[in-house]
């Protein structure tokens, strides 16, 4: 019985934190776990994952006592960090059914538009004020070399009968979004964005309202597996029946998660608000824009005129060791203005008040996995969202619950349970030392390709190494 000892968080000063977080001064709002406690499902992780999972285990079976432990405060990692972009999986359908099959790629497709049209509801009843905007998720191609990239699975929601994503031409993308860098592209009409932080908070407090227990600024320092798991605390033990992992990129710790788990860093910056401008551009809807880059933008505009516009930089760390700089790069988002000015010019005397940067848990599909630990069936985990995460984890709430409640349903049998069928990645150091290769070829590519040069083969080869 080997006690599992989890990497001490980062958590980021209240100046690093993100424009989502800083503008609704989110904070922690529930007490750290003290002494000794008890509950029947343990959870580590306080974001969507943990608190979807949360609160589909008391949909399920409400006598359920639920505690959620949380490093930092609910929302504070990449639930609160991220593009505020909302889409289904149906742009990653063709590798969906790569990984799990035709069958249950349709299904968890069709689940996260189900879940699009659950957060619909929650923001129409009042239960939590998220901001969602659905007019659309556009993802273009500002190069020939990022022409099609959407084809496969357009070609294939088409062969389903899911005819989902829809064909744009360079009016119909500056029409949408101000801009006409892009000038082809597809758009998932029944998408758009969010304020992240505020639907990490609406989700504590539904949370709270159910009766599920909170502890904030409670990193889980080490867990004592058993059949009665201990989880350790800096100011108390949580003792469970059964534990659910959703610390996101924090999971590297384990030895037999880092092995199908690496973790990158993604760059966001935030303008002041620039509404007239935007007005003035024609750029006024909440779509959410994506561009077919191999590090991708995406970038969307707030109801008060806020530009938010992020990079996958894919910055690494040795072994997966977050550090400080996993939270603020400490270049100001020179990488992201540059890319902002590139595709709207019109925004270079606007200033950026924000820049802020966070890991993210990938794994070689870039698909998250689910599953309980090889020699521990009471400790389960969820992981690997990859950033696409804000209508995807209510649907890894559902799988994780059918999984902790012992169902044998769709959910617990879908393809995304079970690590064995993953790729394993290198160990160190050639996990570090290739991947540093690879971002620098990659880096190469995207910046020729967007200007319609065409990079060597040992930068293509090596670019095309990545996971």
């Amino acid at each position: 019985m080997n006690t599992i000892t989890m990497r001490p968080p980062v958590a980021a000063p209240k100046g690093d934190r993100s424009f989502w977080l800083q503008s609704i001064a989110a904070d922690a709002v529930t007490p750290p776990l003290k002494g000794s406690a008890d509950c029947d499902v343990a959870i580590v992780g306080g974001g969507y994952a943990g608190l979807w999972t949360a609160l589909r285990i008391k949909e399920q079976a409400p006598e359920t006592r639920v505690s959620v432990l949380e490093a930092d405060f609910c929302g504070s990692g990449a639930s609160g960090r991220n593009g505020g972009q909302v889409h289904s999986w149906f742009a990653e359908i063709d590798m969906l059914r790569a990984l799990v099959g035709e069958d249950d790629a349709l299904m968890l497709c069709r689940a996260t538009a189900d879940a699009i049209e659950e957060l619909n509801g929650l923001q129409a009843s009042g239960a939590i004020d998220m901001d969602l905007r659905l007019d659309g998720w556009l993802w273009t191609a500002s190069s020939t070399a990022q022409e099609g990239a959407w084809a496969a699975a357009r070609d294939l929601s088409r062969t389903l009968a899911e005819d989902r994503l829809h064909p744009l031409q360079r009016a119909d993308i500056l029409r949408r979004t101000g801009s006409d860098v892009s000038y082809v592209g597809i758009i998932e009409e029944r998408a758009g964005t969010v304020q992240p932080a505020k639907l990490a908070l609406g989700l504590r407090r539904l949370a709270l309202e159910r009766g599920i227990i909170i502890h904030e600024q409670s990193p889980v320092l080490e867990i004592v597996p058993g059949s009665t798991p201990q989880l350790r605390t800096a100011c108390g033990v949580l003792s469970a029946g059964k534990v659910v992992l959703a610390a996101n990129a924090w999971l590297s710790a384990i030895a037999e998660l880092h092995a199908y788990l690496y973790v990158v860093s993604s760059q966001v910056i935030a303008t002041a608000p620039a509404r007239d401008v935007l007005e003035q551009i024609g750029w006024t809807d909440g779509a959410s824009i994506c561009d077919a880059q191999q590090h991708v933008l995406y970038y969307q505009r707030t109801p008060e005129g806020t530009v938010v516009f992020g990079r996958g930089t894919g910055g690494i760390a040795y072994a997966d060791r977050i550090d400080a700089r996993f939270n603020r790069s400490g270049d100001g988002g020179a990488d992201n203005i540059r890319e902002m000015h590139r595709v709207y010019p019109e925004l270079k005397h606007v200033p950026v008040l924000y820049d802020w940067s966070g890991p993210i848990d990938c794994t070689a599909q870039h698909l998250p996995v689910f599953g309980h630990l090889k020699d521990h069936a009471n400790i389960f985990y969820a992981m690997g969202f990859n950033g696409t995460g804000i209508a995807q984890t209510p649907v890894a709430g559902r799988i994780m619950a059918s999984l902790v409640l012992g169902r044998d349903d769709a959910w617990s049998r879908c393809g995304l349970v079970g690590i064995e069928k993953r790729t394993r990645l290198p160990p160190e150091p050639l996990r570090y030392l290739g991947a540093r290769v690879v971002r620098h070829a990659i880096r190469r590519k995207n910046d020729l390709e967007i200007i319609n040069r065409k990079p060597g083969p040992v930068t293509r080869f090596l670019a095309g190494l990545a996971p």
